[in-house]
């Protein structure tokens, strides 16, 4: 039987700046910024992370598994939602080859917690190699105007056995 080639996804999820609630973005709290609006916590690194993976393996998307539909999902933190993408991934007879996530806005800066960042969510992916990195629009679009925070993500996959 021939071996089957990998399996990539893309993810991009994007959320809207919030008053009155914490920052999650990249599995990490961001403790003097202003947080996402959105169903669970927000962090759109894990939800583009998500959905780059459930695309890889043909299971629908971040709406199609957490959807406002599932209220045991409200809240819920980015690295819970990872966790439970990589158990569905598992589940379907894949592993994590590695994953590529990067953020774009204008705040927080990235850079100095990246590593923490990467192992964060390398760590809720069981120990697979999460890269992170970040970017800004110029001022273009509502990343730029800060009126929120985006997330693109691509995934790579391998059906096992």
């Amino acid at each position: 039987m021939a071996e089957l080639p990998p399996r990539v996804g893309l993810g991009v999820d994007v959320h809207p700046l919030a008053a009155g609630r914490e920052l999650f973005l990249a599995g990490l709290s961001w403790p003097d910024e202003r947080g996402l609006a959105g169903h669970s916590d927000g962090d759109v690194a894990a939800h583009a992370i998500c959905t780059a993976l459930l695309s890889a393996a043909g299971l629908g998307d971040l709406g199609a598994q957490f959807g406002t539909n599932r209220p045991e999902w409200a809240g819920a933190p980015g690295v819970a939602l990872l966790r439970e993408t990589h158990r569905l991934i598992t589940e379907a007879g894949f592993a994590i080859g590695n994953v590529s996530v990067q953020v774009i806005g204008n705040r927080p800066r990235i850079g100095p917690r990246r590593a923490e960042a990467e192992k964060v969510l390398s760590e809720a992916l069981s120990g697979a190699l999460v890269m992170v990195s970040a970017t800004t629009t110029d001022g273009l679009g509502l990343t730029g105007r800060g009126e929120g925070i985006a997330a693109i993500a691509t995934a790579i996959i391998v059906a096992c056995g």
